[in-house]
């Protein structure tokens, strides 16, 4: 009798709807073992941000420039002269 009886619920069945990841791996087994066989190209190397580093002073003047040139004079030269000027600067005003 169909009206006494309860019917079970479905199972659970996850579905990854953007990524599948078995499929994933054996592309990635198919792909390496093509390159061992001389099919595909050797993979390159992974992005490594060291190897970028200072590429941007090449491709823009100014700091290009200022690289060269190095600076002329320091921070410490920079804070004498303007204390010397606030020394100055006092002097003139107190007329001492």
């Amino acid at each position: 009798m169909g009206m006494f009886q309860t019917r079970e619920p479905r199972r659970y069945r996850r579905v990854n709807i953007y990524t599948d990841e078995n499929r994933e791996r054996l592309q990635r087994l198919v792909d390496e073992v093509r390159r061992e066989q001389g099919e595909l190209p050797v993979k390159e190397k992974p992005f490594d941000p060291e190897s970028i580093k200072g590429t941007f002073i090449n491709y823009t003047p100014r700091a290009k420039k200022h690289k060269e040139n190095g600076s002329r004079f320091g921070w410490p030269l920079i804070i004498v002269l303007v204390m010397a000027l606030v020394i100055i600067w006092r002097l003139l005003l107190t007329g001492r």
